[in-house]
């Protein structure tokens, strides 16, 4: 029997229509839980959500200082995005600062998931690369602390294969992944991400406290603490990076700014840093469903913890209770947080 609650109903005509179950925790920086909803031990591929703990590396290795690495493109190595110009933009400067090309990625290449950019790609008659993958900016980090561990080697030769698990570059990727989340990855389930680097299963309880170390740098190694902080900062700065033009991660911290750090990943998964709480976030759909379900849980967890104005209360509320509309703009029903969440 399915242990976790309800957190979202989609309402029509005055009754429930769907209803999306899954597990949540809160966590503070020493590892006491906060709030818990359902499961929060079993371990699940938390996929993009952790992108801020795999782009600890880059900063503390000193690849971003040798690669003068900007705020932007630092924000990029953390991101789920769009594909819009400026996300392909950065990861190319990233590459090239490094003194590499797109070829050195090994992300995979698909079309750009913001339909603008698709359009203006096609209308060129343009094809897209492995730049307008929406994991472009995490691999072009991963490349930068390639180049930097190759030192004198052939830099292309060195970097083939770095999705690998046992490649100098993934191997200080995990190490990281496990020194903040404290949980022994050599005894869970591995599988491989989209992007083809291995995902480690990881329970909520571990990924939340992970979240309140990155929010608090409690419990980081010195040079994890400092990457923490540096890599907020450039998030806070340029969170359009994070994810692009109207997508929840990024309208939610252009609105806060460095009030929240937030990360979506695939398969209903989605994290969060509150740096002024101490608390870190982890959230786990059941069905998978990320817009519908483990974003509206994120919104409404951010209501009830921080302490908003009534206008960014008002802008968040927008996220945790959705008025839906069909083709000819009529209500027909709304997406709402349920009290499971809210008075958790």
């Amino acid at each position: 029997m399915n242990p976790n609650p309800i957190l979202v109903h989609a309402l029509r005509g005055g009754i429930v229509e769907s209803a999306h179950g899954g597990a949540l925790a809160i966590v503070d920086a020493d590892g006491a839980v906060h709030t818990q909803l359902g499961d929060i031990e079993r371990p699940i591929f938390p996929r993009s959500a952790v992108k801020v703990l795999q782009a600890l590396p880059l900063v503390a290795s000193g690849a971003a200082d040798r690669w003068q690495l900007s705020d932007e493109e630092l924000a990029l190595a953390c991101a789920s995005h769009g594909g819009e110009p400026r996300h392909a933009q950065a990861a190319a400067s990233m590459l090239a600062k490094a003194g590499v090309d797109v070829a050195a990625l090994e992300c995979g290449t698909h079309w750009p998931y913001h339909d603008g950019s698709i359009k203006a790609l096609a209308a060129a008659g343009q094809q897209p690369t492995a730049l307008n993958n929406n994991c472009s900016g995490k691999h072009a980090g991963f490349v930068c602390l390639g180049c930097l561990l190759a030192e004198d080697k052939d830099r292309r030769a060195f970097l083939s294969g770095y999705v690998k698990p046992d490649h100098p570059v993934m191997k200080e990727v995990t190490a990281a992944l496990q020194a903040t989340t404290g949980y022994d990855l050599s005894r869970t389930a591995v599988g491989t991400d989209g992007c083809s680097i291995p995902t480690y299963a990881v329970p909520l309880r571990h990924l939340a406290h992970a979240f309140a170390r990155v929010a608090t740098g409690v419990g980081l190694r010195p040079e994890h603490q400092r990457a923490a902080l540096r890599l907020r900062a450039a998030v806070a700065s340029a969170p359009f990076m994070v994810a692009g033009s109207g997508r929840f991660d990024t309208r939610l911290m252009e609105r806060l700014g460095a009030r929240v750090f937030c990360k979506v990943g695939a398969e209903g998964v989605h994290c969060a840093a509150l740096p002024e709480l101490g608390l870190g976030v982890a959230i786990k759909m059941d069905d998978g469903n990320n817009a519908r379900a483990c974003e509206v849980v994120m919104a409404a967890v951010v209501e009830k913890l921080l302490n908003l104005s009534d206008a960014d209360a008002a802008f968040v509320r927008g996220f945790s209770d959705i008025e839906l509309k069909n083709w000819n703009g009529l209500s027909v029903g709304r997406l709402q947080a349920t009290s499971a969440v809210r008075c958790a």
